[in-house]
């Protein structure tokens, strides 16, 4: 097996070998030495915990809303601007992950606090079923009641974003472990898998229905209305097979059999890259590539599969290539970022997020039996938080939701009114702080250590200093 793994890496490396037409600028985008990821990381955070938290009515630690200005003030006109729990774009389990773990790293403990305060609301308010494993995924801010969608209903779900959200559990029980909350946090992760594999309608072509209803029945209508084209192609349901991957490698259930079919579907298909965000309907999206990527990368290892992990690379993570924009445009700084789809081609930043933490994770996976291509993953990483970073907004750290580039949006909805430019609203756990997670990652992981004058320096594959802090007693 172990044979076959490198040649199949030279394989990977062979096929990838061009990353652009000899025409096509160069995605590539420099670092600035005086703002660095980690600078634009520590602003997004300062947005968060400084101007998006609130109290609910038992005293738990959350958002204000999931869509907020510059200023932190909610805008109570969008669907979001009512809602706030662990769905979707509110993202608030994906929010105390990141804000914990960042808190832990920096030695902030009254971060990794207000971490668990989020957590908790979501573990005691009344979101999860914990004798089911249900997850629901909003709350509505004025009434307190729960609903199931981002148009504050229950009529439909997506079980791929509850499957995310019980992976989130995962992830915060591994950074808690030990802690008294870890055993309810895995079995409610244990039992919402168990829920969908139950309760969810098998769909015709073998992949998992994007919508249903709370009883677990196909739901093929868009939420505006009409058939949705994608209701059984959506790449939403990716989560699934990620959450069944990553229960599986911990020793908490076994899905191999399910993961290899689903996976075999997939492939056979040329994968499932359909819109994931809930209300776009494109039949490629650039987030699917990536958490695609992960989820398959991820299998492979679990199930010892060169071919799940050659598609991986050469379909998943190569399909990124459609979505780089490689100059910047209408006088907007978008080189180096990826726009979503091509009917909605504005470029978001919770995708562009996730994006480069596809190409991180690709980079530590290659690094040693193929350098050259692990580093062309890691500056494509790079690249896309360096240009993400251009993005802040206002004294507060405010991280635009996205650029819209070409005024798909609408100029009333962008930054001082320009036609073309960044929109002047965010989700506070998602667009405006999931870069948190890809630059945490490559800190730990693939940037350059070295210990000058008691400090720590972390540098990135090109020299560039991304971070300097005294050493802490007993890590030197």
């Amino acid at each position: 097996m172990r044979g076959q793994i490198g040649l199949f890496f030279l394989s990977v490396g062979f096929s990838r070998g061009v990353q652009c037409g000899a025409s096509d600028p160069p995605f590539y985008l420099a670092a600035d030495p005086a703002y660095t990821i980690v600078d634009s990381v520590l602003d997004s955070l300062r947005f968060t915990l400084n101007r998006t938290l609130t109290t609910c009515d038992r005293g738990h630690i959350v958002s204000k809303a999931s869509f907020l200005d510059t200023e932190g003030e909610v805008m109570e006109w969008h669907d979001f601007g009512k809602l706030e729990g662990p769905g979707w774009a509110a993202n608030s389990l994906g929010g105390a992950y990141e804000i914990h773990r960042w808190g832990g790293f920096l030695g902030e403990e009254d971060w990794r606090t207000t971490a668990l305060g989020i957590l908790d609301h979501v573990l005691d308010h009344g979101f999860i079923d914990y004798e089911t494993g249900f997850i629901s995924g909003y709350r509505n801010i004025a009434t307190g009641k729960m609903v199931l969608n981002y148009q504050n209903d229950s009529d439909w779900f997506c079980p791929g974003s509850m499957a995310k959200n019980a992976f989130q559990l995962l992830l915060l029980s591994d950074e808690l472990e030990g802690d008294t909350r870890c055993e309810r946090m895995r079995n409610a992760a244990v039992r919402c898998a168990e829920w969908i594999a139950t309760h969810l309608e098998e769909v015709p072509n073998g992949w998992f229905a994007r919508r249903c209803t709370p009883s677990g029945k196909i739901y093929r209508m868009s939420p505006n209305g009409g058939e949705d084209p994608f209701w059984q192609t959506s790449g939403d349901s990716v989560f699934t097979v990620q959450l069944q991957v990553e229960l599986t490698r911990r020793g908490l259930a076994d899905y191999r059999k399910e993961i290899a079919g689903r996976i075999e579907v997939f492939m056979e298909k040329g994968g499932f890259f359909a819109s994931s965000n809930h209300d776009t309907y494109d039949k490629r999206e650039n987030v699917v590539y990536a958490v695609a990527f992960r989820t398959l990368l991820a299998a492979a290892d679990l199930l010892e599969s060169p071919e799940i992990r050659r598609f991986a690379f050469d379909k998943c993570l190569k399909g990124l290539d459609r979505f780089k924009i490689r100059e910047d445009r209408n006088g907007v700084k978008t080189q180096g970022l990826l726009y979503m789809e091509k009917s909605w081609d504005t470029s978001y930043f919770w995708e562009n997020a996730e994006s480069s933490l596809a190409y991180f994770e690709a980079a530590a996976a290659i690094r040693d039996p193929s350098p050259e291509e692990a580093r062309q993953d890691e500056l494509d990483g790079l690249t896309i938080l360096r240009a993400v970073a251009k993005h802040h907004y206002g004294p507060h750290g405010f991280l635009t939701e996205g650029v819209d580039w070409n005024n798909h949006v609408g100029q009333k909805h962008h930054v001082d009114g320009a036609l073309f430019g960044a929109i002047r609203y965010t989700e506070p756990f998602l667009n405006n702080q999931h870069i948190a997670e890809p630059t945490l990652f490559y800190l730990e992981r693939l940037a350059r250590t070295q210990v000058e004058n008691r400090k720590t320096e972390w540098l990135d594959c090109e020299g560039n200093l991304l971070l300097r802090q005294a050493v802490r007693s007993g890590t030197e």
